[in-house]
């Protein structure tokens, strides 16, 4: 069952969606991937876990090991993503997420991932989920969220200003890069509650999306 804490319905001209931890459940790959690194570089994992989600490999290394050189977070992030790429055991869709993308089909929509995309279009097929037309990855952006570089750059193609899309994000550095573009944000999950979204859903079950003509879209929630 989904629970609100803000509004029940928000309008929008277009929806922006983050994968891992708001459209697919990863983490039992993401947590295996990273706990062998955690092992490798002598670091508390449980420490490592709160800062890798939602930002891109690279970028969580330099805020963990912020003594070493970018090259090396580089090389080794590209280490990462294929091993991530070669495993999808566990991988499956967020409870509503089947039925929330159907409810899409036709409207503007966007997937904004830190995941490039072998691992996107992995993870996507892993969880039976269609990839929409409109795809920002790790390859499309210079700077991983909290920036908010992807979001923008999902609005501009889709054709929207900012404030007319709506994003869903599970992590805080999601909804900081949502925030920071100037969009409303629905968290999903647990991980969301934490960091003020606009809405916060326990899952996608509860969510519903409605067409409201020259206006865009509706998103009910509850």
């Amino acid at each position: 069952m989904t629970a609100t804490t803000a509004a029940p319905a928000l309008t929008a001209r277009a929806v922006l969606l983050d994968m891992d931890g708001t459209l697919v459940n990863s983490d039992a790959v993401v947590e295996r991937c990273w706990r062998r690194w955690s092992e490798k570089h002598g670091l508390d994992f449980d420490e490592v876990i709160e800062v890798v989600h939602g930002r891109q490999g690279y970028a969580s290394m330099a805020v963990l090991l912020p003594e070493r050189p970018m090259a090396e977070n580089l090389a080794e992030n590209r280490e990462m993503l294929a091993a991530e790429t070669a495993d999808m055991e566990g991988v499956v869709p967020v409870p509503g997420a089947p039925a929330f993308m159907a409810s899409l089909v036709g409207l503007p929509h966007a997937l904004v991932t830190s995941a490039d995309v072998p691992l996107s279009t992995g993870r996507m097929a892993a969880a039976g989920l269609a990839l929409p037309d409109v795809r920002v990855t790790a390859e499309s952006v210079a700077a991983s969220k909290p920036d908010p570089e992807g979001f923008l750059k999902g609005a501009a193609e889709l054709g929207f200003d900012p404030a007319d899309c709506v994003v869903f994000e599970d992590s805080e550095a999601g909804i900081l890069a949502g925030r920071a573009a100037g969009m409303r944000v629905v968290g999903v999950g647990p991980r969301a509650a934490r960091f003020g979204p606009t809405v916060h859903v326990d899952d996608l079950t509860g969510v519903r999306v409605e067409g409201a003509g020259d206006e865009g879209l509706r998103l009910v929630f509850g």
